[in-house]
């Protein structure tokens, strides 16, 4: 009898350090967080992590946050692979990842739109006339367009450079999905990330590509950075852009558009974390639900789009559910 006492003892012992171990790894001596979230993914998302990661460490000091870019199909690739906690991702996710356990959560929105050099010689048309979606499947898709002229109704052969992503991303689904098609239907010179379109795009006259709203507008200036425009959508098909389509200037102006539906989704789209399964260390919890609360606060200075509120109460229920 003394012996299984002893044993029990024991376990209980055991059992004990084993929970004192575990709350180690997410709380300090004096209660504090602490603890390690890694992330990767999505260029998109990657601006405002890295905001939120700065401010909520003022606030838990002792939890360490590693942040890397990517493309969202290293996000998701590396969150169902375990290699970081979570992935940054910028398209909806699709029912074969669900399939493979992919856990995501919305925190806000962004847009993609086609971006284009600010020397271009034929702005004044397509800023006085737009191009409609027809014309931009020609010219991304089908291939059929292959000069400026025969994008403003002219004559000539002054040949557009296109530019895609050589990556998996949510910019190319997303710019692919607003088309008719996908990523990998996409034509053009393949660039790797973000910046690098926006870059092949600064440097090129003649060039045509696509980007995430960060990626074009200053958000400190909230104006286009310099030899980047935006490329008017002539979403109604009338042959000119009309105040309704007009909505470019600033970071701001555009971000409206999209909270007004008047630019549309695709290729504007919500923004998620995703993981392996609900996550479960108590800092990834806390630093997404902080994401969802205080960290709010920050996301129209940083250039994206707040979900509404019905929206952030679901996440949040989300998060809090078994």
């Amino acid at each position: 009898m003394q012996k299984v006492s002893i044993v029990a003892v024991f376990i209980l012992l055991l059992f004990s350090q084993c929970s004192t171990s575990s709350k180690k790894n997410s709380e300090s001596n004096d209660g504090q967080l602490e603890g390690y979230i890694s992330l990767s993914g999505a260029f998109a998302l990657y601006p405002i992590t890295v905001l939120w990661a700065d401010e909520f460490r003022k606030e838990y000091p002792g939890v360490k946050i590693d942040i890397s870019a990517g493309g969202a199909g290293k996000g998701m690739a590396d969150a169902l692979s375990q290699m970081v906690d979570l992935g940054m991702f910028s398209r909806e996710v699709s029912p074969e990842e669900i399939a493979k356990g992919a856990w995501f959560i919305a925190l806000t929105k962004d847009a993609v739109v086609p971006s284009i050099n600010a020397n271009n010689p034929f702005m004044k048309d397509l800023q006085q006339n737009g191009v409609g979606m027809e014309k931009l499947e020609k010219v991304f898709v089908t291939g059929e367009i292959t000069t400026w002229e025969a994008l403003t109704g002219k004559q000539g052969n002054t040949p557009i450079h296109v530019y895609t992503r050589s990556d998996a991303c949510g910019a190319a689904a997303m710019w692919g999905l607003f088309l008719g098609t996908t990523q990998e239907e996409l034509q053009g010179t393949g660039v790797f990330g973000d910046p690098g379109v926006a870059d092949a795009v600064k440097s090129d006259k003649l060039g045509l590509g696509y980007n995430n709203v960060n990626y074009v507008y200053d958000i400190t200036t909230r104006k286009k950075f310099a030899n980047l425009e935006v490329l008017p959508i002539d979403f109604n098909i009338d042959g000119k852009t009309d105040s309704t389509e007009l909505f470019y200037e600033t970071l701001d102006d555009i971000n409206d558009a999209i909270i007004a539906g008047l630019y549309p989704s695709p290729p504007a789209r919500d923004l998620y974390f995703v993981s392996l399964g609900k996550p479960e260390k108590p800092e990834v919890i806390a630093f997404i639900e902080w994401i969802l609360t205080k960290g709010q606060q920050y996301v129209v200075q940083a250039g994206y789009v707040k979900l509404n509120e019905d929206k952030i109460t679901k996440q949040l229920d989300k998060l809090a559910s078994n």
